[in-house]
C-alpha cells in the first residue's frame, strides 16, 4: 500500500522517543513489507556488553528513513508476498489474572532492566546505565523504519505481531515506527533535542529521555503509526483510526499507553499517543480494570516529573 507522508503532517512531532521532525517534502513510498522474525545473536567469543549489529553511524539520530534529515523515503522494490500471520503467542492467549488477585511485583523486579515490569523514568535510571537487552528480534510486521531500529525483545515482538494481526482483522493498518534504541543512540537523540531547543535542557527534557533513562533502551517499548503515515509521532495520532484502535485494544495484548495526556506531572513527559510499552497481560489488564493510567501510580511509586 502506497502512502504520502508530508512535512506538515509531521512537523509537530515531539517525542520522548526522540524522533526528529522531517526536513524533506513528502514523497510517495511503498510500505516496507514485514520481514520474518529474526533473532540478534551475540558475537561468538565476545566479552562485555553485547550490542546488536551496527545500526547507525556515530552521531546519527535514529529516525525512520522518511523523517531523517536530508533523507528521502525508501521505496520498497521487492514483490514478495507478505509473510503468513504468525500463530498467537502464549502471552496473548493465556488467561490473565484478575485485578483482585494479580500479584504486585517486588521492588527488585521493578528495578531489574530484564524484568517485564521494570519502571524506567527520570528518577529511575537503568542499572547498568548502558544496559543492552538480550534476545532482540525483528517482529514480522510492517515497518516505517529501517530494520535495525525496529528490534524488540522476543516477548514484546511476539505480542506486537499478535496485536498488529488483530488490528488488521478489524480493518486497521498499523506500522512500527521505532523500537529498541541503544544508549549511544539515545545520547545522540537527546543532544539533537537540546540543540533544537537552543540549548534549553528543560525544554528537551519534556520531549526526550536522557540516555539511560529511556524505555526504548529496554526493548519493551515501541512507537506505533498508521500505515498511511497520517499523524505519525504527532498529537493528532490519537484521533486516527489506528490511534483509537490502539487505545481501545492494546491492553488485550499486554501493552499500555506509557505517556498519556495530562500525566506529565507523574511521567515527566508530554503526552505521546503513539508510545506503547509491553508490561504483560496481568499488569495491562489490571491497570485497565482499575483505571490507573501510569506505571508509577499502579505500582505505588513516586512521581518523576524531573531528574
Amino acid at each position: 500500500m502506497s502512502f504520502w507522508i508530508t512535512t506538515a503532517a509531521l512537523l509537530a512531532a515531539l517525542s520522548a522517543c526522540g524522533t526528529p521532525p522531517p526536513t524533506v517534502e513528502g514523497t510517495p513510498s511503498a510500505a516496507i513489507p514485514a520481514p520474518s522474525a529474526t533473532a540478534v545473536s551475540p558475537t561468538p567469543g565476545a566479552t562485555g556488553p553485547v550490542e546488536p549489529p551496527a545500526t547507525l553511524p556515530p552521531g546519527t539520530i535514529p529516525a525512520p528513513a522518511q523523517r531523517s534529515p536530508g533523507t528521502a523515503p525508501t521505496t520498497a522494490t521487492t514483490t514478495a508476498p507478505p509473510p503468513p500471520r504468525p500463530e498467537p503467542s502464549a502471552a496473548a492467549t493465556s488467561s490473565p489474572a484478575t485485578p483482585a488477585t494479580a500479584a504486585r511485583p517486588g521492588s527488585a523486579e521493578l528495578s531489574d532492566p530484564a524484568s517485564v515490569t521494570v519502571v524506567v523514568n527520570k528518577k529511575r535510571p537503568l542499572d547498568p546505565i548502558d544496559y543492552f537487552p538480550s534476545g532482540l528480534v525483528l517482529p514480522a510486521v510492517p515497518l516505517a523504519v529501517q530494520e535495525p531500529n525496529a528490534l524488540l525483545r522476543g516477548d514484546t515482538a511476539a505480542a506486537v505481531q499478535d496485536l498488529f494481526a488483530a488490528a488488521a482483522d478489524d480493518g486497521v493498518g498499523l506500522t512500527l515506527v521505532s523500537g529498541y534504541r541503544s544508549y549511544q543512540d539515545q545520547v545522540s537523540t537527546y543532544e539533537h533535542w537540546v540543540a533544537q531547543n537552543g540549548g534549553d535542557t528543560a525544554a528537551a527534557d519534556r520531549i526526550s529521555a536522557r540516555a539511560g533513562f529511556s524505555e526504548h533502551q529496554t526493548g519493551l517499548a515501541f512507537d506505533v503509526g498508521q500505515d498511511d503515515g497520517a499523524c505519525t509521532l504527532s498529537p493528532c495520532f490519537a484521533d486516527t483510526a489506528a490511534g483509537q484502535w490502539m487505545a481501545a485494544n492494546a491492553h488485550r495484548f499486554g501493552f499500555i499507553l506509557r505517556y498519556p495526556d495530562g500525566a506529565e506531572g507523574i511521567t515527566g513527559f508530554s503526552g505521546e499517543s503513539w508510545h506503547y510499552r509491553y508490561v504483560g497481560l496481568d499488569v495491562a489488564e489490571a491497570m485497565r480494570a482499575e483505571g490507573t493510567v501510569t506505571l508509577e501510580e499502579h505500582f505505588g511509586l513516586p512521581a518523576a516529573p524531573g531528574y
